[in-house]
């Protein structure tokens, strides 16, 4: 049991952290847009069990789903789980594991047909490594 509680707590943490290793994308950037208007309020009770991949972090994006970047001009990416519109990314393939950095996404994603950006996400821990494909919608 407690073996249990130390690996939640260790991975709990793990994923809390905003990683500085993370070297993302060469992906354009847009201006950050306001926060979503069907954001759920605080309301100041103890959240209950979390949903599974409730998050909008790209950690849990999965192929069909489509992403956007929130970051300022010219600064580090962040994308975020958003609607496919026009001007998101769509992912079309995420690769789950050890990354390198750029020439090992460029190398995986030169495979897939129509894709137009990459992203990645390296962190100490290679198990939460991943690159993920896409295509920027019209």
């Amino acid at each position: 049991m407690l073996v249990l509680i130390l690996g939640g707590a260790t991975a709990f943490y793990l994923f809390g952290q905003d990683d500085e290793a993370t070297t993302p994308v060469a992906a354009p950037t847009q201006e950050p847009e306001g926060p979503a208007a069907d954001a759920p309020e605080d309301d100041g009770s103890p959240p209950s069990a979390p949903a599974a991949n409730s998050s909008t972090d790209a950690r849990f994006v999965q192929v069909g789903q489509c992403v956007r970047n929130t970051a300022s001009a010219g600064g580090k990416p962040k994308l975020l789980i958003n609607d496919c519109v026009p001007k998101s990314y769509e992912v079309l393939r995420r690769f789950d594991g050890k990354t390198s950095g750029e020439k090992d996404a460029e190398a995986k994603c030169a495979a897939v047909d129509g894709y137009t950006n990459w992203y990645f996400y390296d962190s100490e821990l290679d198990s939460l490594d991943f690159v993920l494909c896409l295509k920027q919608r019209a």
